[in-house]
This record gives C-alpha cells, structure tokens and sequence, in this order.
C-alpha cells in the first residue's frame, strides 16, 4: 500500500552539512556522512541530498561525494545538484541513487526532463520548484539558489515538467526555508490543484504536527524537512532526529492510531 513519505532534506555546501534561512547564509552543522548514517539508524523513508552552489556556480555533480552518500545510504536516495545532461543523470543512478532532481536546468530547456527520463526512467525523475512569494502575495519561480527570479510561473513549469516526463515534483518554499514556522499550505494546495504527480512538499516544517496537518490536508503527500530533522531548541542546537515508528503511525495513519489507542 502507498503511503506518505516523511523525508529529511540535507543541503550540502563545498562538501560540508549545512542550513539555511531563507535560502540565505548557510551553517555548518557537520558531516554528511554521519548525518546519513544517523538517519540509517532511524530507518528513515527516504532522503534527500542537494548540492545548494553546484548550479549556480555551473559546476557538475561531485560525482565521489554522491558515490560515499550511496553507499552509506539504506534508504531510497534522491540527489539534486548540477545536473545539466542526461549522461550525468544516468551516472548518478549507476552509483546507486534512485532519483536524481533537476530544477535550474529545467528552467533553461524543459526537454532535458524527456532526456533524462528516457535515459534512467520516469519514476526517477524529480523536478524541484523554488517559490518565492512578492510583496503582493503572488507566487514567483526561482532559480540560481533563490537569486535570479524567473519569468516563467511555477505552477506552468510544474505543468510544463509534468508533460515532459516528471516523475514528481518537490515544491520548495524559500520563504518559510529554515524557519521551521509551518509549510506553505496554500502553495501546496495550489501546485496540488495543478499537476497530477505525486509531490514533495519542502520548507517550513518545525514540528510534528506540521507534517500531520500536510499529510492530513494532502493524504498521499511527502512531507520533507531540513532544519527541524538537524536541529533542537530555540538556540538550534545540532541534534538529528526523526519520528519514532509510533510517531509517524500517528502521523500518517491518525485514524487508524487513535481506534488502537481507544481499544
């Protein structure tokens, strides 16, 4: 049976964990490495790993990184980060990875999605969608790392990827990134409106009961977090966390929990 997928988010800066607010001044907060191993433990249901300056600086993949990710990862893993051609694509999937994620490229020529899924299949193609709010509430797309806004509308190109091969969508709010004050609930509502695949929503998440008002609201959602799976307290400490097995049974099945509970 499908389910939704609670899924940490690691941004990865010159090889190092980071976070960010706002898409803006980004924190060390450790090692990739021991974050995935980490999330290993806590048998996460899948994980995602962006390369947040590899677009923008118009660098290809850190192919070796990816390998060391892969092969501590005992999850599915998604990677996102400099991917311009199908060849680079199809090389990351050889090392393991089960979904590779495009978004600046995309902007450029929406044909790369065709390419990159005829060359590693539709289901592992992920186009990430980078919102950001204007001053008069509308919803503008963003590319180079949130700096260069774009004059397409992001819910055409979600549509626009869709129709070029997507396999999902992950609609990221640069707004509420690292906030950790609840989703973007009305941008989800709308991208979900617009395309038919399955999406991943991303930004904003602080607790647990902002996945289960995503996953309650949205039913077969993923629900993706950054800062509140690396950090703790109002002072951030760095602490890796995720929902214990009871947790997410309550998050993504409450009716089912709260009869066990009453019995």
């Amino acid at each position: 049976m499908l389910r939704s997928r609670i899924i940490p988010c690691l941004l990865i800066d010159n090889r190092g964990l980071v976070k960010t607010v706002g898409f803006k001044d980004p924190k060390y907060v450790g090692d990739p490495l021991n974050a995935v191993r980490i999330f290993n433990e806590k048998e996460v249901d899948e994980l995602v790993v962006l390369d947040i300056r590899a677009s923008a600086e118009k660098r290809e993949p850190d192919f070796k990184m990816i390998e060391n990710l892969a092969a501590e990862c005992r999850m599915p893993l998604c990677y996102g980060g400099g991917i311009t051609n199908a060849d680079q694509a199809k090389r990351i999937v050889s090392l393991g990875v089960e979904k590779v994620a495009i978004s600046s490229a995309v902007v450029r020529d929406s044909t790369l999605v065709t390419r990159v899924a005829e060359a590693v299949g539709r289901q592992s193609v992920v186009v990430v969608v980078d919102v950001k709010r204007s001053m008069f509430g509308r919803y503008a797309l963003f590319t180079g790392n949130g700096k260069v806004k774009s004059k397409q509308d992001p819910f055409d190109f979600a549509l626009l990827a869709q129709q070029a091969g997507a396999g999902e969508i992950v609609v990221n709010s640069i707004d509420n990134d690292g906030t950790m004050g609840g989703y973007d609930l009305k941008l989800a509502q709308r991208m979900r409106e617009i395309v038919d695949l399955p999406i991943t929503v991303l930004g904003g998440a602080g607790k647990l009961t902002d996945i289960a008002s995503l996953v309650q609201r949205f039913g077969l959602v993923g629900a993706a977090c950054g800062s509140f799976f690396v950090f703790k307290g109002k002072y951030r400490a760095v602490l890796i966390s995720y929902p214990t097995a009871q947790q997410k049974e309550e998050i993504l099945n409450p009716v089912a929990s709260a009869t066990t509970a009453a019995a």
